[in-house]
């Protein structure tokens, strides 16, 4: 009787080898100071404070913030056109914004790839985005884990979750609590659906429309593959530069990740009893994707609200004095943003405003 092998079972750790050889450049990338570098560890090191005075935090009170999310069916797009070096991005994005959202400082970054066998160039392309994406959020990629699955993907597959950790002082924490009637909320642009809604929007364009992955579509200005996998906007640098510049006055009071759920549902999350924000949705332009896809689909109103973020990534609720000079740092880090709505007493959710 023949001897059976790891690699007869669909794993070869030769080529395993290989495909970690080509990650540590990577990672090394996202290293900061506070990164401890300990080579064949099992675990990754970070001090939560930098050991030169220069650019020492000296925490009075950390809270550690942690959250994990993954990219959804955005993976089936992405083998579907057969580029991988952008839904690394997506992976960080997705968590670091929501770490973002309570007025965290993204720390490191963690990501586990499943595959369904060994393939080196397409991890080095995955990585090497998780890694771009951590560089833009000033995160490191501390750690991860490579799955090799043969009986849990079909050739070609993948999928991807990611893990962050971050820090705020407790009395700088955001949480919503603070948000009070006639503060503005300041819709900030996203980069396109972001990665939330693929399933419908798979289903519309691919099955309903018949589109191909390479096909160019006026009305988007691109092929629809390259509409479709347009990454997820990293939003920390530029929104943690406005808290920065309000240290001791608190003056953003909210702060919403528009992912699953749309406005409706993410808004809702973070306001107080007895708040409700109002709406316009005049007030800024929806990308054309999401109109395409409304229009092919036939897509209720109500059900593109729901399941898109329709152009607004993120929400930042204002003190209203405060407002235009935070509109005007947003966009000095060229980030499109408008004044979509204003908070005030009544039942807590969101409404729309009425013509």
């Amino acid at each position: 009787m023949a001897k059976v092998t790891y690699k007869d079972a669909g794993v070869d750790l030769d080529v395993y080898n290989d495909a970690m050889e080509r990650l540590p450049r990577l990672v090394s990338k996202t290293y900061s100071p506070r990164v401890i570098r300990l080579d064949g560890g099992f675990a990754g090191l970070f001090q939560l404070d930098f050991a030169n005075p220069l650019f020492a935090r000296r925490y009075k009170d950390p809270i550690l913030v942690s959250c994990t999310d993954g990219v959804g069916t955005k993976l089936k797009v992405a083998v579907e056109a057969g580029v991988h070096d952008t839904v690394g991005i997506d992976l960080v994005a997705m968590s670091v914004n929501d770490a973002l959202c309570l007025g965290a400082e993204p720390l490191f970054f963690l990501d586990y790839v499943a595959m369904p066998k060994d393939n080196p160039p397409l991890l080095e392309q995955i990585v090497g985005g998780i890694a771009a994406g951590c560089v833009e959020a000033d995160c490191a990629l501390l750690g991860g884990e490579t799955a090799i699955l043969p009986d849990m993907y079909a050739p070609g597959d993948y999928d991807l979750a990611g893990f962050c950790v971050g820090v705020a002082e407790r009395d700088e924490l955001i949480d919503g609590k603070a948000v009070a009637a006639d503060d503005v909320a300041i819709g900030v642009a996203s980069s396109g659906l972001h990665s939330n809604g693929y399933s419908l929007a798979r289903k519309i364009a691919f099955e309903v429309a018949g589109a191909k992955i390479d096909e160019h579509v006026e009305e988007l200005g691109t092929t629809v593959g390259r509409a479709l996998l347009e990454p997820t906007r990293i939003y920390v640098r530029p929104v943690r530069r406005v808290l920065s510049y309000y240290r001791v006055k608190k003056v953003v009071h909210g702060i919403a990740h528009i992912t699953g759920g749309g406005l409706i549902e993410n808004l809702e999350r973070i306001l107080p009893e007895g708040i409700q924000v109002v709406v316009d949705r005049s007030s800024w332009p929806v990308p054309p994707v999401f109109t395409w896809l409304q229009r092919l689909g036939e897509v209720e109103q109500a059900e593109m609200d729901r399941v898109f973020n329709m152009g607004i990534g993120l929400v930042l609720i204002v003190a209203p004095f405060y407002a235009e000079s935070i509109r005007q740092q947003l966009k000095r880090s060229d980030l499109q943003n408008w004044v979509i709505g204003h908070a005030r007493q009544g039942q807590k959710g969101v409404v729309w405003k009425t013509p």
